[in-house]
């Protein structure tokens, strides 16, 4: 097996994850907070979106699905237009809602589709290549692909876990 196979199937994964997480709730369990300073499972998949889609986007050189399909007027969210949820205060967090599960599967899917016709091009070369030198040591191809699902997973875990709160606060 090859090592974009191997992502081709993490990212799957993390489709998959979505999709269950999100599938069959209504606005007010998306938007539903465990805590006044906790994510909402719209937040959280929103936020995990963006980040694979600002991240891919940018390691590949390509452009962004969020304002290339015009997800970011879809949203309507009051953010700044290029905003992944990072260093979001509650109120920012708060401002993350969608109508259906629909538009957060939409946005998804369509970043999904982008990153994997990204990674299927992918050869073992292309993953050495150095694609932020911020850090030391600088950040490769791979590395950052590997990160970028790391912390989708983190998160769609997250989202999966407020999900079964909500269900069992309603048992």
């Amino acid at each position: 097996m090859h090592a974009k196979d191997i992502l081709i199937d993490g990212y799957g994964r993390v489709r998959e994850e979505v999709h269950a997480a999100v599938g069959g709730l209504g606005p007010d369990e998306l938007a539903a907070r465990p805590t006044p300073e906790a994510n909402s499972i719209a937040w959280l998949v929103w936020h995990l979106t963006r980040i694979q889609d600002d991240h891919v986007a940018d390691a590949f050189g390509l452009e962004q699905v969020w304002r290339a399909e015009g997800w970011d007027k879809r949203f309507d969210l009051g953010l700044p237009r290029g905003s992944t949820g990072f260093g979001h205060s509650p109120a920012q967090v708060a401002k993350v809602r969608v109508g259906s599960p629909d538009l957060l599967i939409g946005y998804h899917d369509a970043v999904h589709a982008q990153t994997l016709d990204a990674l299927k091009s992918l050869t073992a070369k292309d993953l050495e290549r150095v694609v932020d030198e911020n850090w030391d040591p600088p950040v490769t191809l791979g590395v950052r692909l590997v990160s970028v699902l790391s912390d989708d997973l983190q998160h769609v875990g997250q989202a999966a876990y407020a999900r079964g709160l909500l269900q069992s606060a309603a048992s």
